[in-house]
């Protein structure tokens, strides 16, 4: 069923360059073919004296839920022209980016206005104290942005497959780099689409969230995982992958190592998850051949996402990958993607209203099977 990926190249023929933004951020260019030689030596001259900061993260009682209280993104940078966008390469000295190199492939780097920072300020000596309940603590880790081009109206389906490897890489270095820090619970990789999602640059580009907690969702997939285990002796998530794989009714496409398929219980009009076929906690465990494989299948759901809708150029989407815990109950989690959009149809959008946002009980307005038979049939 679908197509078959088998045959691309494995090993990444790119290179990494790891350099500093002016106030001390890290930022590390991906390219796509390694050079000899010194690269990206372009130093970034802004005069940037205040570095990121974490905000806090606070408890809630009622729902057994950490919330990040990050009061400094309120005036970060939201819908720049395209002249002032803070992902293009720095082509003009005099209108410095982000990015200080006026040329590049893939980039990674410490976001400006973070959600989660290392503490390079002092802990505020008197956070408050809650009346029940752990006491608000700084909301430690690490937010990435990765810049998946240097044009600026280009679109990841669109892509070179030598790019999209790249980005592959990309992903698989910044997990690694966040996962080894004792202070992170999980990483999250993942990319908003579209006006429609709330996206604030439109540059082509994705986030990496390094959490200081397990995330609710994370948090219940875990639980339901760990009863699994002591129902069954399974791994929840591959047990769910085999059924799908079996069945077959929702499956979208099938490769040598990855599967994709409409979970049985999807929430949203477009959804799709993918797994790999062996057990990895994370992207960092994916072997030469699986990364080669993912970055061509990746590509394929998201041409077959544009196509859903008859008439529609670009669906919005969001697409996140699901990884492992780093320390505790790593051995319930399993790497997964879920891509999804809230177009439901031309010109009408989801809206999560009273039932999905006041009390979390979702309704979906078509069927998984209809998803898996519409992403079937627009297969490239």
């Amino acid at each position: 069923m679908g197509r078959d990926f088998a045959g691309t190249p494995h090993q990444w023929p790119g290179q990494v360059t790891e350099r500093s933004l002016a106030d001390g951020r890290p930022v590390v260019y991906f390219d796509d073919e390694s050079t000899d030689g010194p690269v990206h030596e372009v130093p970034d001259l802004r005069p940037l004296t205040t570095p990121p900061h974490a905000g806090e993260i606070r408890y809630d009682v009622l729902t057994g839920e950490w919330v990040t209280i990050a009061g400094h993104r309120m005036n970060r940078t939201f819908l720049p022209s395209a002249a002032d966008c803070p992902l293009d390469p720095t082509t003009d000295p005099a209108r410095p980016t982000e990015v200080p190199d006026n040329r590049y492939d893939v980039v990674a780097f410490a976001n400006r206005f973070p959600s989660f920072a290392p503490l390079t300020v002092a802990q505020p000596p008197d956070l408050p104290r809650p009346p029940f309940g752990p006491v608000d603590r700084p909301a430690y880790g690490h937010s990435d942005v990765v810049v998946f081009s240097s044009d600026h109206d280009a679109a990841v389906a669109d892509l070179p497959a030598a790019r999209m490897r790249t980005i592959v890489e990309a992903w698989v270095h910044r997990t690694a780099a966040h996962s080894a820090d004792p202070g992170v619970a999980e990483v999250f990789v993942f990319e908003n689409s579209g006006k429609e999602i709330g996206v604030t640059l439109s540059h082509p580009h994705g986030q990496v969230y390094a959490y200081p907690a397990i995330p609710p969702r994370s948090a219940q997939l875990l639980e339901r995982a760990r009863r699994h285990r002591a129902a069954t002796g399974g791994n929840l998530l591959a047990d769910v992958l085999a059924a799908e794989q079996a069945e077959g009714t929702r499956v979208v496409l099938r490769g040598e190592h990855f599967t994709a398929y409409v979970p049985r219980a999807a929430r949203w009009p477009v959804e799709v998850h993918l797994a790999p076929h062996r057990d990895v906690p994370d992207l960092a465990a994916l072997e030469d051949a699986e990364r080669a494989e993912l970055g061509a299948v990746y590509q394929e759901l998201l041409r077959r996402v544009n196509r859903f809708h008859p008439g529609v150029e670009r669906v919005p989407y969001i697409s996140g990958w699901h990884q492992a815990p780093t320390v505790e109950d790593r051995e319930l989690g399993r790497l997964h993607l879920q891509l999804f959009s809230l177009l439901r149809a031309p010109g009408k959008l989801k809206y999560l209203a009273g039932s999905e946002s006041g009390m979390g009980a979702w309704i979906n307005d078509t069927t998984p099977e209809r998803i898996a038979y519409r992403l079937r049939e627009v297969a490239s």
